[in-house]
């Protein structure tokens, strides 16, 4: 999914692959390099190893977030469910924390919390900590579109409704036909990308530190 300079979210690329394997993100990846499109500044994604691996191969510059969204499912599925509220909103305070120390603060207090009981569903947070906290790098405004996979998920499930009936009943080629017809109608009733006006500045590399944009020397002088 793109932005214009308008704000207006756009599919790049809908393609079929092989259980999300490192071999078929590769080739959307190369596919999207060959049209043209330049390292994107940051991807954002579940766990899918298969992405990060081709995603580091062809875009190495590119950082990395982690949904959220998928992030406290995978933690909580382990924990018994008199315990899933309440650790629910413990990691709820760490993403929406206002500052990176705030979150990195709630992070240590949910490991200090959970871990001695729940050593695995810690263990699952832990090993993304750096890559959940990479939005904090960025503008402020952005962050709702950062933290989470939703704006492609929300889209994927429409679409899904309406392809499971034709299973085995097309052809591959008439099925991406009818996925791809069926997103861009689904682009119509998108809404804007908050805070658009600030891409501009994450292009020219301007540099943010808690969602705020940091004075260069230069700035502050004149």
């Amino acid at each position: 999914m793109g932005v214009t300079e308008r704000g207006e979210k756009h599919f790049l690329a809908i393609e079929d692959g092989v259980r999300e394997s490192t071999q078929s993100w590769r080739e959307v990846l190369l596919g999207l390099k060959h049209r043209g499109l330049l390292p994107p500044e940051l991807a954002v994604g579940d766990g899918a190893m298969g992405f990060w691996s081709a995603l580091e191969e062809i875009f190495p510059q590119t950082r990395q977030q982690r949904c959220w969204m998928h992030k406290t499912g995978n933690v909580l599925k382990p924990l018994p469910r008199t315990v899933r509220a309440k650790a629910k909103r413990s990691l709820h305070d760490i993403w929406q924390a206002p500052t990176w120390e705030d979150a990195e603060a709630a992070f240590d207090t949910f490991i200090e919390t959970y871990e001695p009981k729940y050593p695995k569903a810690v263990a699952t947070l832990v090993k993304d900590r750096d890559v959940l906290m990479t939005f904090y790098d960025f503008s402020a405004p952005h962050w709702q579109h950062l933290r989470t996979t939703n704006p492609i998920k929300s889209t994927f499930a429409t679409i899904r409704r309406h392809t499971a009936r034709t299973k085995g009943c097309v052809t591959r080629d008439s099925m991406l036909h009818m996925m791809f017809k069926l997103g861009e109608f689904a682009e119509k009733n998108w809404r804007k990308l908050r805070g658009f006006a600030f891409l501009a500045k994450v292009i020219e590399g301007v540099r943010f530190v808690n969602g705020e944009e940091v004075q260069q020397p230069d700035q502050i002088a004149a």
